[in-house]
């Protein structure tokens, strides 16, 4: 078995793993989801919402805090329709409370 002694890129990585590939492509998608949507959440609340996993139609978001969870979970159906309309099948957003994220 032959090793590789040079170091690779993430990029390079995910284009000889189709895993990993799949990976990074669900992680850009959702980094894409969420500037869709960034005017609907609050400004003061937007360093604390990260995107999260897509799981099917669901997709979830993490937030830091209880308080910001609340006052986001008041415009998910919003957010919801303007995914929609920008043509991806979300079915539903799942927020997920994280504690310290950064």
């Amino acid at each position: 078995m032959e090793r590789r002694l040079q170091a690779v890129t993430l990029q390079q990585a995910a284009d000889e793993a189709p895993a990993l590939a799949r990976l990074a492509a669900l992680a850009r998608e959702s980094g894409e989801r969420l500037r869709a949507v960034e005017s609907l959440i609050p400004a003061a609340l937007r360093p604390a919402v990260k995107p999260g996993p897509i799981e099917g139609t669901s997709w979830c978001l993490l937030v830091e805090g209880n308080a910001a969870a609340a006052k986001l979970r008041q415009v998910l159906p919003a957010m919801q329709a303007q995914l929609c309309g920008r043509g991806w099948e979300v079915t539903a957003i799942r927020i997920k409370v994280q504690s310290g994220i950064r």
